[in-house]
């Protein structure tokens, strides 16, 4: 994760002169080669991502004391929740100067929904973030609605928090290129998990498909062990009666330059989707939902569209526009390329990360 969404930050930061050090529980050989080629120092520290066993919890606080004591740092930059849970815990107790939070999305457990399990879930991270943000120097969000839901619950005080909208994207990497027409493709990046509106996406494919056979639906994506990932029988069905093709977790940046327009009707608490940033940079219209995090990327009729969460029929109607007016897509591709160059472009965003710790 460190390598996907950070490398460019990590460089950064060590190219301005910082001594950088990665904490991640699972670093393998080659991510720990790469990293190294940024010029961070790897450490590794237990963590078990899904568990709710109070005890993995524990061992994860102590094996952040010992790896804060050894490396000594004057400031944290923890990122997701259990990270920034018992990084600010650890972190407090060996007396770290600086202690930067950064939500990426609130996740699973504040997706709203009506089980059991998640809202327990909800209940207990709200618990333990009320326990512990109170010691972070500032808590960085990547969108407003985020900002404003932790700010109220925990009872931040507003000069504590800071919204820096998305992770950025490098826009060498993600070059602009005119979008691909024939056939007409509708891809969907994502983790298989159901709040991202693979299920959706997958029952407007169903439909479109019997009424316009000529047209593409890709997803792309892998299998997840989130306990809200879908199993391998609930896409099946779809694959094997040719309405999708699923190519797995594979390079995106070989499929975004053929296709035409770029689908997410998530309902996860994202921060700002990174894979609608990445579409966006290659000049490709977007549809998504409105709901947080996901509103952030698009302007409803200037670089697509925005539909309700949950939503088929919504979703439905805004992939026929686009079949029915194919026009529409070069002229948004390129509104949501000028977006990207404004909004997203990493140069820019780290700039504000830097900024930061050198204030702190």
């Amino acid at each position: 994760m460190l390598l996907n969404f950070r490398s460019e930050l990590i460089a950064d930061l060590a190219n301005a002169g910082l001594e950088v050090h990665c904490l991640a529980p699972d670093f393998s050989e080659v991510e720990k080669s790469k990293l190294n080629a940024l010029g961070a120092i790897c450490h590794s520290f237990y963590l078990v991502r899904n568990s709710i066993n109070p005890l993995d919890d524990i061992k994860s606080f102590f094996s952040l004391v010992k790896l804060m004591k050894q490396v000594n740092p004057d400031s944290i930059l923890a990122i997701s929740a259990k990270p920034i849970i018992w990084g600010l815990l650890a972190s407090n107790f060996v007396n770290v100067k600086s202690r930067l939070v950064l939500f990426t999305g609130l996740g699973y457990a504040f997706t709203p929904t009506d089980k059991l399990k998640q809202n327990l879930l909800k209940n207990l991270l709200t618990f333990l973030y009320k326990l512990t943000l109170p010691f972070a120097h500032k808590v960085i969000f990547q969108n407003p609605d985020d900002c404003c839901e932790i700010t109220e619950i925990c009872g931040l005080n507003q000069d504590k928090t800071l919204v820096i909208k998305g992770t950025g994207v490098n826009l060498q990497e993600w070059p602009f290129c005119p979008p691909h027409l024939t056939p007409l493709t509708f891809t969907l990046v994502a983790r298989l998990l159901i709040e991202k509106g693979i299920l959706e996406f997958l029952a407007a494919a169903q439909h479109l498909k019997a009424i316009y056979p000529q047209v593409q639906f890709w997803l792309i994506g892998g299998l997840d062990t989130n306990p809200g990932s879908l199993s391998q029988s609930q896409i099946d069905e779809f694959i094997a009666s040719g309405v999708v093709e699923w190519f797995g977790f594979v390079n995106v940046k070989d499929y975004l330059p053929i296709t035409s327009v770029f689908v997410l009707p998530s309902y996860y608490r994202e921060g700002v989707p990174r894979s609608t940033q990445e579409a966006m940079a290659m000049g490709r219209p977007v549809i998504t939902t409105d709901v947080p995090g996901c509103r952030e990327t698009v302007v409803d009729g200037h670089n697509g569209f925005l539909i309700p969460p949950r939503d088929v029929a919504a979703l439905i109607e805004a992939m026929q526009r686009f079949i029915e007016n194919p026009d529409l897509i070069p002229s948004m591709g390129y509104n949501s390329y000028q977006m990207a160059v404004e909004l997203f472009d990493v140069r820019k965003i780290n700039a504000q990360y830097l900024k930061l710790l050198r204030e702190c």
